[in-house]
């Protein structure tokens, strides 16, 4: 967090009464750490271990629908109690994807071992990794990992633990927020292969607010925020949101607290796009129906031509003309021209730029968050595994 706080986006709304706290400290009955155990080169911090403490825990995980999903992915998926999570165990530097049954049994290791350190049940573990695809994990340096990380379990360690699961973030994504008797941490990651259709995010959210559906309330705040957003328009193979709510202060959550949240670090994850330096918000209305501003919004914000624009501050309209019409190929689409889209902040020198399409074929509407594309994205990926 920087000292603008931690809701720094003019499209979050800052729940009213809101207490932010900087540093790592959890919500009460959760603890956390993060430990180098060798996977990253250069001694990064790269395995990371919470745990909630409290009697009960009520949870809910999404995953990515990528179907070529890793191993992590599929033990949660297979394996795990989505409901009655505990604990989650995570690593960056290997993504543990595309390394077939043996990198699904190293998954399933790499779970039980955590569960055995921290004395929780395998199934109420959550497994992630996030890193390079396609080689096999390093199992004796995730136990030792593990082992130090079970030791270092702390309730100020979500600083520790933020930095355990960055990969290209060029900084770390955190909160712990105080609105109506409720507290509510949260710790993220996510730079690149970041687009619509799930969060393609590691996400992790503490809260001591009671949550009767907390499936139902993820996937409705996941819908308004995670799911809004994209930076290569590219689907990981790996990750996840974990919600985990221990009820201890007999309070729902706030109105407005957890969408704030998770919107906000859905924004961090843009603003951090690999390389980026802008983050644009595209909403189109005036469509036939939703289904289909939804396609020509994503077809918008994923255009390299759009992205571009917004890095070079051009109002360039005829690019976003072009990226709708795309999208509706076939259709019959009255012209647009410079009275339908707004693209003037696009060429401003603000780090949030607004543009706007109207279509005139009915009431549906949507929007996407989307970062700029600038010669940084292309020296980090092209230079990801050299």
């Amino acid at each position: 967090m920087s000292a603008e706080g931690f809701f720094r986006s003019r499209w979050v709304e800052r729940p009213r009464e809101a207490e932010e706290r900087t540093g790592g400290e959890l919500t009460s009955g959760f603890r956390a750490a993060g430990v180098h155990c060798g996977l990253k080169d250069g001694g990064g911090t790269d395995l990371g271990l919470l745990v909630c403490d409290a009697p009960e825990v009520a949870s809910a995980l999404l995953l990515t629908r990528n179907a070529a999903a890793a191993a992590p992915v599929r033990v949660c998926r297979d394996d795990c109690d989505a409901a009655r999570i505990r604990a989650a165990v995570v690593n960056s530097g290997n993504a543990n994807a595309a390394t077939g049954e043996a990198g699904y049994r190293d998954a399933l290791a790499m779970r039980d071992a955590a569960a055995a350190a921290v004395g929780a049940e395998p199934p109420a573990v959550a497994v992630a990794e996030t890193g390079v695809i396609g080689v096999p994990l390093d199992t004796g340096s995730v136990r030792r990992g593990i082992d130090e990380a079970a030791a270092a379990l702390a309730s100020d360690g979500g600083a520790d633990f933020s930095e355990s699961i960055r990969t290209t973030d060029r900084w770390p994504k955190r909160c712990l927020v105080r609105a109506g008797g409720v507290t509510l941490s949260a710790q993220a990651k996510g730079g690149g292969m970041i687009r619509p259709g799930f969060a393609t995010m590691l996400c992790f959210i503490q809260t001591d607010a009671v949550c009767e559906d907390a499936a139902g309330v993820l996937g409705t705040v996941a819908a308004g925020s995670f799911e809004r957003i994209t930076v290569d328009g590219q689907m990981s193979t790996n990750d996840m949101v974990l919600l985990q709510a221990t009820g201890e202060s007999g309070r729902a959550l706030p109105e407005g607290l957890l969408d704030a949240v998770a919107l906000q670090l859905a924004l961090e994850v843009v603003a951090d796009g690999e390389g980026a330096t802008r983050v644009g918000r595209a909403a189109v209305e005036g469509a036939a129906d939703a289904e289909e501003a939804e396609r020509v919004a994503r077809a918008i914000a994923n255009s390299p031509l759009v992205k571009t624009a917004l890095y070079g501050r051009d109002p360039n309209w005829g690019r976003i003309a072009q990226a709708a019409g795309m999208a509706l190929a076939g259709e019959e689409l009255p012209e647009l021209g410079p009275a339908e889209i707004d693209a003037g902040e696009l060429g401003g020198e603000k780090r949030e730029a607004e543009l706007a399409v109207r279509l005139d074929r009915g009431d549906g509407a949507a929007h996407v968050f989307f970062s700029d594309l600038g010669h940084e994205y292309v020296r980090i990926n092209a230079e990801y595994t050299t």
